[in-house]
């Protein structure tokens, strides 16, 4: 299920993955968590062989608390968002960028995607090269 929630006056997106007990696993502009929600009751819906199941919507609760990701040792490391090849590297070490600006072209599936920054700084340092695979997991480059 996806939601718009507001969080001190920012807008985030919520997409609530499963639900085990009281943990629910959901994502958050694109990045994973695990919350345990206190008084949460997830009950079983009978479906009848004749009907046709029809999604149940329920509101986000309000009494969440929020297991923060584990912190990798820099807090802005720049990932791909799926295996592929590096086209071009659009900024350089020592480069000021902006939130939403192209940090690199990557190939993936066939289509070339524009990779933008999420955050605002300052690129410390780029490990991947124009042409190199990447997978998920690697860095790409650190902002600070």
């Amino acid at each position: 299920m996806n939601y718009k929630i507001k969080i001190n006056g920012a807008e985030h997106e919520v997409h609530i993955r499963k639900v085990e007990g009281n943990k629910a696993h959901l994502t958050v502009n694109k990045e994973n968590f695990e919350v345990e929600v206190e008084g949460l009751v997830v009950t079983p819906t009978q479906i009848s062989v004749n009907t046709t199941p029809k999604p149940i919507q329920r509101p986000l609760p309000t009494d969440i608390k929020v297991v923060k990701p584990v912190k990798s040792k820099f807090d802005c490391e720049v990932k791909p968002p799926l295996p592929g090849v590096i086209l071009e590297l659009c900024v350089k070490e020592g480069a000021q960028v902006k939130k939403g600006q192209v940090l690199y072209v990557l190939e993936a599936m066939k289509m070339e995607n524009h990779i933008e920054s999420d955050y605002e700084g300052t690129v410390d340092k780029i490990y991947r090269t124009k042409g190199e695979s990447v997978m998920e997991s690697d860095t790409i480059l650190v902002i600070k």
